[in-house]
C-alpha cells in the first residue's frame, strides 16, 4: 500500500480533471437523454442517470484503491488478469447473453458485464508486461509472434461475439507496435487503409472500374521502382496483387461475411440505400439533432430529439447526439478538444515513463481511446458505418465506465510512480 497523501501530490491532475469533466457531461447527458416529458431526480436509480451515478462511484472508488496499492502489482499480475478476461471471454460464447444481435452479456442476477470492456484493458496491461520484459525489442521474431498473439486471441473471441465494434478495438494495438518500433508496423498501417479504400471503392465504384484504376495505378508504380531501382518490388507487386484479389472477393464478403444489418448501415453510409425509416433511420435522426442545435445549442433539457426519444440508444452510443442538440456546434467542440486534450497529455506521459511497461501501456490506452472516439462519433455524423462502441466517460454503461476507468486509474499509478524507477 502507497500513502495517500504522497499520491496526491504525485497524481497528474490535468489528466484526473479531463476525466471528471467528460464523466460529469456523460452523466447530464444520459440525464437529458432519459427523459421523456416528465422530470425526475438525477439520482433516481430506476433511471439512466441513477444507475450511471451509481456506476460513477463504483468507479472512481476502485480508481482511488488503484491507486493506493503498489505499482508493481500490474505488472506481476498482468497475464493473470489477461487470462481471467479472455476465459470470460470463453464464458460469454457458451453462456452469455444477446443483445441487439451480439452475445457479449454475462448476467449476474441483476447485473450485466460485458467482458469485451475489459478485454481491451486486459490486452493493454498483458503486451506492456510482454514488451516490458522484452525490452521492447520487436526486431525479435518470438517477441512479435507472441504480441501478435496476446492482441489476436481477445480480438477473435470477440467477433465470435458476432461484436465487430469492440473487435475492431484490438487494431488500434497497432500504434504502439509502430511506437516501439516494429518493422514493417507503418508498412501495416498503410495496407490497412489501402484494403478499406479497395473493399469500399469497389461497392462504390463497381468491380471493373476498380480493376481499370488498380491497373493504371500498378503500371504507374511499378515504373516508379524500375526507373529509380528501388528495393522491394516484389513485396509491391504482392500488395496489387492482394488487392486485385480484394476486388474480385468483395461482393462474397459484403454479402456472405457481414450480417444483414452490418450490410445495410454500409450501403446506408455508401449512398447505396436511401432506407431513412429502417437501416438509415438511426444515423438520419443523430444528424437531425446534431443540425438542430445550431451554434449554441438549445440548452439543457431542452432538446426535442432528445426529450422524444427520436434517436434510439441517445443515451448509449448516440450519447454525442445529445451534446449537439443541447450544446450545439460549440458543446461538441468543447467536449472533442476535451478528448484530443486527453490523447495528447497521455502520450506526452508515455513517453517520460522510465519503464518499457508504463510506456507501452500508455500507448496502449491512448489508442483504445482515439479509436473509441473517433468510430463513435464518426457514426454519429455518417462518417462511419453504425458498428455500436461508446463514447469513453460519456456513453452509459457500467462495464464501459469502469474499465476505462481503471485503464486511466492504472497509468496515473504508473506515471506517479515513474520517479522511483532508477
Amino acid at each position: 500500500m502507497t500513502d495517500r497523501n504522497s499520491i496526491i501530490g504525485k497524481v497528474d491532475w490535468p489528466l484526473l480533471l479531463m476525466y471528471f469533466a467528460l464523466v460529469l457531461i456523460g452523466w447530464l447527458s444520459i440525464y437529458s437523454a432519459g427523459m421523456s416529458g416528465s422530470h425526475h431526480p438525477i439520482y433516481d436509480l430506476s433511471h439512466f442517470s441513477g444507475k450511471q451515478m451509481m456506476w460513477m462511484g463504483i468507479s472512481m472508488g476502485v480508481g482511488f484503491i488503484i491507486l493506493l496499492l503498489d505499482a508493481k502489482l500490474f505488472d506481476a499480475f498482468a497475464f493473470w488478469i489477461y487470462a481471467i478476461v479472455v476465459s470470460l471471454l470463453v464464458v460469454v460464447l457458451v453462456y452469455g447473453k444477446a443483445t441487439n444481435g451480439a452475445t457479449s452479456w454475462i448476467d449476474f442476477g441483476g447485473f450485466k458485464l460485458q467482458p469485451s470492456e475489459f478485454a481491451k484493458l486486459g490486452t493493454a496491461l498483458a503486451l506492456a508486461s510482454w514488451l516490458g520484459r522484452q525490452e521492447a525489442d520487436l526486431r525479435d521474431r518470438k517477441t512479435r509472434l507472441v504480441s501478435y498473439f496476446v492482441i489476436l486471441l481477445p480480438a477473435a473471441l470477440v467477433l465470435l461475439q458476432h461484436d465487430a465494434g469492440s473487435a475492431l478495438v484490438f487494431a488500434s494495438f497497432i500504434f504502439v507496435l509502430y511506437r516501439e518500433g516494429m518493422p514493417g508496423a507503418g508498412f501495416i498501417m498503410l495496407l490497412a487503409v489501402g484494403v478499406v479504400a479497395v473493399f469500399v471503392l469497389t461497392l462504390v465504384l463497381s468491380k471493373n472500374v476498380m480493376l481499370i484504376v488498380l491497373g493504371v495505378l500498378f503500371a504507374l508504380t511499378l515504373a516508379y521502382y524500375l526507373l529509380n531501382k528501388k528495393k522491394n518490388l516484389w513485396a509491391m507487386v504482392a500488395v496489387f496483387a492482394a488487392f486485385f484479389v480484394l476486388v474480385f472477393a468483395v461482393d462474397y464478403l459484403f454479402y456472405h461475411f457481414l450480417e444483414d444489418h452490418q450490410r445495410l448501415r454500409f450501403e446506408v453510409i455508401l449512398g447505396l440505400n436511401d432506407d431513412v425509416k429502417n437501416a438509415g433511420y438511426n444515423l438520419n435522426q443523430s444528424r437531425i439533432a446534431i443540425g438542430s442545435g445550431g451554434l449554441w445549442g438549445k440548452g439543457f433539457l431542452q432538446g426535442t430529439q432528445t426529450k422524444y426519444d427520436f434517436v434510439p440508444e441517445q443515451h448509449t452510443d448516440f450519447i454525442f447526439c445529445t451534446i449537439g442538440e443541447e450544446g450545439g456546434f460549440m458543446g461538441t467542440l468543447a467536449v472533442v478538444l476535451l478528448y484530443v486534450g486527453m490523447l495528447i497529455h497521455i502520450v506526452k506521459m508515455a513517453e517520460r515513463q522510465r519503464s518499457s511497461f508504463s510506456r507501452v501501456y500508455g500507448y496502449s490506452i491512448a489508442g483504445i481511446l482515439f479509436v473509441h472516439v473517433a468510430i463513435n462519433i464518426g457514426m454519429t455524423i455518417g462518417l462511419v458505418p453504425v458498428i455500436g462502441i461508446p463514447l469513453p466517460f460519456l456513453s452509459y454503461g457500467g462495464s464501459s465506465l469502469l474499465a476505462f476507468t481503471v485503464m486511466l486509474a492504472i497509468f496515473l499509478k504508473q506515471d506517479a510512480n515513474r520517479l522511483n524507477i532508477l
